[in-house]
């Protein structure tokens, strides 16, 4: 063998082993790329962020559609913040995906609160009761899943969903509620993830100043049968006044029956004391019930249903607009209301004095009429917070940490979207407004749960049978 067929094999056993050396570099590098790029591609699902995967899909749990896990900036702290302030303050995070994956950007979601402050979500509106967790101290009674109603484990886990189970401690049960809950009714326990998914919003019981707006269809009076009764009374008025002179007991006697009788028909068809006292010094009866005076006068009728009568007295103010005059608006003084009520409307008629100088009502026009009632300064909540069941009025109070308590509520008056509030809710705390269909669904079924669920341990089940999650 040559020399130079010696080289040229040594050459070609290099070329061979450089080439080799740059495919295994190649294959090396995309692989790292694939590794990589398979450590950032994590999909997870939003109803159970417990489950990921590595490729796009459906989850098994609840067939949701599963979500890309974008990069986070948990390791991006505000810079604002002082060392003495990061020790009073703590970061809150409301378990939102957040936009924001530009390192040096701050996550909307994050609020700077002090210890046990409460706050709401600047997202969603979510109430958080507290900004520290539960004191790990705190004993745990057993342990939950707030997607199934009574379920308990007592070890921490996986529920039968899949979701990691959450700790129920035994001053959360034990203090969270100020009495028992209505009947048919259990406080539940919701997550963060569930509020925002059903909507859920509070808002707390303050005290506001109300005014409730009564509202009526009323009529421009034509009433001969008053005209009469009226004309009626003061002749009776007057005889009795003449008889006095004469003399005659008897005859005295009789005429003060007539005036009695006249003043009982002027009562029966609403003529109050006043204007009875009034109408004795009239030399007629009113005109105004026939036709408008010179002045333009008339009598204004307007039903008021017999739940808002405890609000309207005489001497308060009557506003109207006249519908075939568009703009015109009148006001008037209400004189007398009906002492008895319609049984077909369950309405009484009031009555009440207009000045219109430019003569544009005719009798039996109608008008829609108005009386502004302030009720002042009351403890309320919304109406939308409250259930009507008919046998009771029941509301949601957030107790903080998701935890819903329902209760048994005393209202009042209902005026400008709120109910006056007179029991059953203290001033400060907050109740729920929006989602609390789907709360009260849930909150009668773990009752309905639990009143099918026999006790086997007294010790355990007396002090959390209606006060779990």
């Amino acid at each position: 063998m040559t020399r130079r067929t010696v080289v040229g094999r040594l050459l070609a056993g290099i070329g061979v082993l450089v080439v080799l050396g740059l495919g295994f570099a190649a294959v090396r590098r995309v692989q790292q790329r694939s590794a990589a790029h398979q450590a950032q591609a994590v999909y997870y699902c939003p109803m159970h962020p417990t489950y990921t995967s590595d490729r796009p899909g459906d989850c098994p749990i609840c067939n949701m559609r599963l979500v890309k896990r974008e990069e986070t900036m948990a390791s991006h702290q505000p810079s604002a913040v002082s060392r003495q302030q990061k020790h009073e303050l703590k970061d809150i995070c409301y378990m939102h995906n957040c936009p924001m994956l530009k390192p040096g950007q701050q996550c909307p979601m994050l609020v700077m609160a002090k210890k046990g402050e409460p706050v709401t979500c600047p997202i969603c509106g979510t109430h958080v009761a507290e900004a520290a967790p539960p004191p790990q101290s705190k004993k745990i009674l057993y342990w939950t899943d707030p997607m199934i109603p009574g379920y308990k484990s007592d070890k921490p886990g996986k529920s039968p969903m899949g979701m990691d189970l959450v700790p129920v401690y035994q001053e959360a049960v034990a203090g969270a509620t100020s009495g028992a809950s209505p009947v048919g009714y259990a406080p539940i326990l919701v997550t963060p993830q569930k509020q925002q998914m059903i909507g859920v919003t509070t808002a707390p019981a303050a005290t506001r100043s109300l005014t409730k707006t009564i509202r009526t269809a009323g009529r421009i009076a034509y009433d001969p049968e008053l005209y009469q009764a009226e004309e009626e009374y003061l002749q009776a008025l007057n005889a009795w006044l003449g008889t006095q002179a004469s003399g005659e007991p008897d005859i005295t006697q009789q005429a003060a029956r007539l005036v009695e009788a006249a003043r009982m028909r002027l009562r029966l068809l609403g003529v109050s004391e006043a204007l009875m006292a009034d109408m004795a010094r009239w030399e007629g009866p009113d005109q105004r019930l026939l036709l408008a005076d010179p002045q333009g006068g008339v009598w204004l009728y307007a039903p008021v249903y017999e739940y808002e009568l405890p609000l309207v007295a005489v001497g308060q103010t009557i506003a109207v607009e006249v519908p075939a005059v568009p703009g015109k608006r009148l006001e008037g003084i209400i004189r007398s209301i009906d002492p008895v009520l319609d049984p077909a409307t369950r309405a009484a008629r009031v009555r009440a004095v207009l000045t219109d100088p430019d003569k544009l009502l005719k009798p039996e026009m109608y008008v829609n009429a108005s009386i502004v009632v302030p009720v002042g300064d009351v403890l309320a909540i919304p109406a939308e917070a409250v259930f009507d069941t008919g046998l009771r009025q029941v509301v949601f109070v957030d107790k903080g940490q998701g935890l819903f308590e329902p209760r048994d509520v005393t209202v009042g008056i209902k005026a400008d979207g709120l109910y006056e509030l007179k029991g059953g809710v203290a001033e400060g705390e907050r109740v729920v407004t929006s989602g609390n269909f789907l709360i009260d669904s849930e909150s009668r079924l773990k009752a309905a749960l639990e009143g099918l669920t026999p006790s086997t341990d007294a010790g355990q089940e007396s002090g959390a049978q209606h006060h779990e999650h």
